[in-house]
């Protein structure tokens, strides 16, 4: 649509300032295109504005409910979709007041600028799109315990650039989130449940059937052991020096302290019950042989005084 162009007292008034621009001039104040423009400008932008928190972004906080996404991730998006609000009122004010030249000026200089912004900053666009996916496909959320690259620790905080992971040293990790979105993620407590992989070496003479029993048997005593899925033992391994029984139990609603706690009791409770009935954890031991040839040494006879 092409501004509408008024004359009022010689000046030429454009674009939606021109009704008041003419009521101004016509009220004989002085600038009456300028301030006619100035006040559409602010019409306009207030207009979208408006438009923007009552309508757009309501609809936008529907679309996250059905999404199911958390709040640490509205608050971002909200942000951003009213940052986009407010640039396309400014465009529209522009527009509205007459602004055309000054708009198209303004969308060159942006475009110039987009473009180097964008070279400039890859490393910060790639964690700002790595964010975007987290927050969509949640592979993790805040208080989660995730391990990535040899580290681990729990979820603190997701942004669009970072996330925050403290770990088990209570240190505070900063973590750029394409490092996250690039790599394999390990997230134990996704789901409800968890299990423990525990082996147990014994030796070769003690009785495989009676130390299945003890493990068992302490599986089912510990609480926070489930029954169903039921614990089970297997053996595993043949080593050098010991019988390897691997032991597997499910814990429920896990954590990194859940799981720490309920493997080094249950692992405790076996070694006690295996020190009462004399079954034997052996440690790993090597037997050297051979001779020892020694070269370039004489013999010599030590006299006493």
């Amino acid at each position: 649509m092409r501004p509408v162009v008024l004359q009022t007292g010689g000046e030429t008034v454009g674009g939606g300032g021109g009704a008041i621009a003419r009521f101004l001039a016509n009220n004989n104040v002085p600038y009456a295109e300028t301030v006619g423009s100035a006040i559409a400008f602010v019409v306009a932008l207030l207009i979208v504005y408006l438009i923007g928190r009552t309508v757009i972004i309501p609809l936008v906080d529907r679309v996250m409910d059905a999404r199911g996404l958390e709040v640490h991730a509205r608050r971002p998006l909200r942000k951003l979709m009213l940052a986009i609000v407010v640039f396309v009122g400014i465009a529209v004010a522009f527009g509205f007041a007459g602004y055309g030249s000054f708009l198209q000026s303004l969308a060159t200089v942006a475009a110039a600028a987009t473009l180097a912004i964008g070279f400039a900053m890859q490393n910060v666009i790639a964690n700002f799109v790595a964010g975007i996916f987290i927050f969509t496909d949640k592979p993790f959320r805040i208080g989660d315990w995730i391990e990535w690259d040899g580290n681990s620790g729990i979820v603190e905080d997701i942004s669009f650039r970072v996330t925050r992971v403290r770990t088990f040293d209570n240190e505070l990790l900063t973590v750029p989130n394409s490092d996250l979105t690039d790599g394999v993620i390990k997230n134990p407590v996704a789901k409800g449940q968890l299990r423990l992989q525990v082996p147990f070496g014994i030796g070769y003479d003690d009785d495989i059937e009676r130390a299945n029993e003890i493990i068992l048997e302490e599986a089912h005593a510990h609480p926070d052991i489930l029954e169903d899925p039921a614990p089970s033992v297997r053996l595993t391994e043949l080593g050098d020096s010991s019988i390897v029984l691997k032991s597997r139990v499910w814990i429920d609603d896990p954590s990194r302290s859940d799981f720490v706690k309920t493997r080094g009791e249950y692992v405790t409770a076996v070694k006690e019950r295996f020190d009462a009935e004399d079954i034997n954890i052996p440690y790993p031991n090597r037997t050297l042989g051979g001779s020892l040839d020694v070269s370039g040494v004489t013999a010599e006879t030590v006299v006493d005084d």
